[in-house]
């Protein structure tokens, strides 16, 4: 079984291929595709990889089904002997996608060697 974990709209989200989510609203239009950049973990049937924090060269493609609206929360406060009385509502906007894809390269980013400051001696 291959999994990944996701970040997307600073939640975090387990998926597979073919799974179909709601995430936080994404400015892509319907029948768009989006590709989620910043994987966490990546786990499949030989070896599991953990980012630091994320995993250098791997996606996660997906294509949007549609946008949609939350379920309504309501929100109330009350004041006893006051007659303070409030009610708010709330609904969040979300975007339905389906993981197309996930793409973790096996090849490492080759690491830079850090550059030597040396100070110079003064006479």
């Amino acid at each position: 079984m291959k999994y990944v974990v996701i970040r997307s709209g600073g939640k975090q989200y387990r998926v597979s291929e073919g799974d179909i989510l709601e995430v936080d609203r994404l400015p892509v239009a319907a029948d768009g595709e989006v590709s989620f950049d910043s994987v966490l973990l990546s786990v499949s049937d030989e070896s599991v990889k953990i980012g630091s924090p994320t995993i250098p060269n791997a996606h996660v493609s997906a294509k949007v089904l549609g946008q949609t609206k939350g379920e309504k929360i309501r929100v109330s406060k009350f004041k006893s002997k006051v007659r303070h009385r409030r009610v708010s509502g709330f609904r969040s906007s979300l975007t339905k996608v389906q993981i197309v894809n996930i793409g973790v390269s096996k090849k490492e980013e080759a690491k830079k060697p850090l550059s030597k400051t040396t100070k110079q001696k003064t006479l």
